[in-house]
């Protein structure tokens, strides 16, 4: 299996995984990364069950708008049901390393407000020893 084929196997999985918890006025949080790029194409096919999203940057609010979803702004959501964005790393224990990315903040923030927090990571992502993400980023 390819590593754009896990990609899309994980948000299939993360939108089966949500969408008995979403109702029409439910809003969905939304990462940033190639991994949640593949969340929005398969989230958008149930666009039809949730009010709309709130992206945690601004390429993820254009690609969420491209495909028809509304886009709130954080400060105007009480609540969200759930936010579903990668990870950098994980590790067999399942600890996280996030945080790689330019969005960071944007993302703790949106995370925050989520009554539940989704996690897509392939097995690409999967290491021994963590931190070694930021040591490929020197």
């Amino acid at each position: 299996m390819t590593q754009d084929e896990m990609k899309l196997a994980v948000a299939q999985a993360a939108v089966a995984h949500i969408q008995g918890k979403l109702g029409k006025d439910s809003i969905v949080g939304v990462g940033t990364g190639s991994t949640a790029n593949f969340f929005i194409d398969e989230l958008a096919k149930i666009k039809h069950l949730f009010d709309g999203a709130v992206a945690s940057s601004e390429a993820t609010a254009e690609r969420l708008k491209g495909h028809g979803i509304n886009v709130y702004d954080m400060n105007a959501v009480d609540q969200m049901e759930v936010y579903v964005d990668g990870a950098d790393e994980f590790d067999s224990r399942m600890n996280l390393v996030k945080g790689g990315g330019g969005a960071l903040t944007r993302e703790k923030i949106v995370a925050a407000v989520a009554k539940e927090f989704v996690c897509i990571v392939d097995a690409s992502k999967q290491v021994d020893l963590l931190g070694a993400f930021r040591c490929r980023l020197k």
